[in-house]
């Protein structure tokens, strides 16, 4: 049965993945929306790396069979091209595609593009088995090199790719797992040639280094709500408990073992109560003075930064909701929504320090990525860094008394994210962000900005535009309301 260097490297992680795949694939799940956009991400990263070889050609993979691809990639080669993007091999029965080969003096080179800014493992797996491929076929394999995104990299005017992307030289760690590749592929094609489902359990393999697609399966007989989900708990403690037929939280018998915040998850889920500290809340909630700015942003990143001053992968601001709380309980709304296309830092910048007072509470829910927002922001524009960094210098954090579990409710479960602490404190807003149009989560406000100047149709843009206003500002109403309720314990 016939492998590709993708099978190859999910045969790594879980031989069972690799048979669902070929032999049950209606079971794994498809990629989401999130998974979808680091592929796309992806291509884009190996289109601009194939501009350090230039003046190559490309096999297409379109309206071609994969032996149409091997054999203009043979073509290719007798003609003495020098660089072929996706060239195309097999032998053994492995099928590869190799992202860059660069042909010198009779020898060839091996480039792969990730769009990660570090070498992975898996990476040299992959690159490893193209090794055996061409070095089966006869090729003098000079070097294997993983080509990966420069994450110190600070874009000037113009984008410079010698210095956004890192060339590593991988050919040691490749050669070194060559003498494990054959007895690798006879294990995996064994595998393949069952007609039963191996019998591999869950393990810490599922999620490393990839969160696998057939997890959801795999995974049916544990419970939505189990030890798996206790929080800060490591991954071997969890599959320790799990091997020993522990998986409610009912079953768990020697609870010192856990540290006090994981004791307090557990005593409210076996106990069904809501666990509060009103001495913490009482002082979390005296060191706040009105009026109360309660702030949050949304941002996005590129692998590929497209303005000066930006390196890959680094967040950048493109809203903000403000609910401005006074003392009598009156509630304004300001927000600000940049234009696509455009680098949005410094209009971004002029408002903020605009709507936000120098001397007031300002309240962010996980304030650390609000800070560092703003941090980086008053280092780059020195006309706003006096009103940027005193919005920086008072802010609270309005996920301490959750984070603490000061504040603990079963309906939270484990988790002190905003989308777990609001319905739990204030159920009529249970369905607040499943009933929203277009936007539900942060990933998909990233997403749906990142690609709005793609959008030709401006009625649907203007309406991902109100769908990102209206997300962003129930982040900050949801805020507004879990701080009243936070009081209300307070004030019994």
């Amino acid at each position: 049965m016939k492998l590709s260097k993708s099978l190859y490297t999910r045969a790594i992680q879980c031989q069972k993945s690799l048979w669902l795949k070929k032999h049950n694939k209606d079971v794994l799940t498809p990629p989401n929306a999130a998974a979808q956009a680091i592929f796309e991400n992806g291509n884009e990263v190996g289109d601009l790396a194939c501009k350090l070889f230039p003046n190559g050609v490309e096999i297409p993979y379109l309206n071609t069979t994969f032996q149409d691809k091997i054999n203009l990639t043979q073509e290719y080669i007798n003609q003495g091209t020098q660089n072929i993007y996706e060239a195309t091999f097999e032998f053994d029965g492995i099928l590869i595609m190799i992202d860059i080969l660069n042909i010198k003096d009779n020898s060839v080179i091996i480039n792969e593009v990730k769009s990660s800014t570090q070498v992975k493992d898996i990476y040299l797996h992959d690159a490893s088995i193209q090794y055996y491929v061409l070095n089966g076929l006869g090729y003098d394999v000079k070097k294997v090199n993983i080509i990966h995104i420069n994450n110190e990299y600070v874009r000037d005017e113009e984008l410079d790719i010698n210095q956004l992307f890192s060339i590593v030289d991988v050919t040691y760690e490749v050669k070194e797992l060559q003498a494990n590749i054959k007895n690798n592929l006879e294990i995996f094609r064994k595998t393949l040639a069952k007609e039963d489902e191996p019998n591999i359990d869950i393990g810490t393999h599922c999620n490393d280094p990839y969160e696998c697609d057939a997890k959801n399966y795999c995974w049916s007989h544990i419970p939505n709500y189990s030890i798996f989900d206790i929080s800060r708990l490591k991954s071997q403690k969890k599959f320790e408990l799990y091997k020993n037929g522990i998986l409610e939280f009912s079953q768990i018998k020697d609870i010192n073992s856990f540290s006090i915040s994981q004791q307090i998850q557990i005593e409210s889920e076996r106990q069904n109560r809501t666990i509060i500290n009103k001495e913490a809340i009482k002082e979390f909630v005296n060191s706040l003075s009105y009026p109360i700015y309660h702030l949050d942003f949304e941002t996005f990143q590129q692998a590929i930064p497209e303005f000066k001053g930006v390196s890959p992968y680094s967040q950048i601001p493109f809203q903000y909701s403000l609910h401005i709380e006074h003392e009598d309980g009156r509630l304004e709304h300001k927000e600000f929504l940049a234009l696509d296309g455009v680098d949005p830092r410094e209009e971004i910048s002029k408002r903020l320090v605009e709507d936000i007072p120098n001397d007031v509470t300002v309240l962010a829910y996980n304030m650390g990525f609000e800070k560092g927002v703003i941090r980086k922001l008053a280092n780059l524009f020195e006309q706003y860094s006096h009103g940027l960094m005193a919005i920086h210098d008072n802010c609270k954090d309005l996920m301490i008394p959750f984070q603490n579990k000061d504040y603990y409710h079963p309906n939270m479960k484990g988790s002190y994210s905003i989308k777990y602490v609001l319905p739990s404190l204030v159920p009529e807003f249970e369905n607040a962000y499943k009933e929203l149009d277009l936007i539900h989560n942060g990933g998909e406000a990233m997403e749906a900005f990142a690609n709005l100047s793609k959008i030709d149709d401006e009625e649907l843009k203007q309406r991902y535009r109100d769908s990102l206003l209206e997300y962003c500002k129930l982040d900050t109403l949801a805020m507004v309301k879990i701080l009243e309720k936070l009081k209300e314990y307070f004030d019994e």
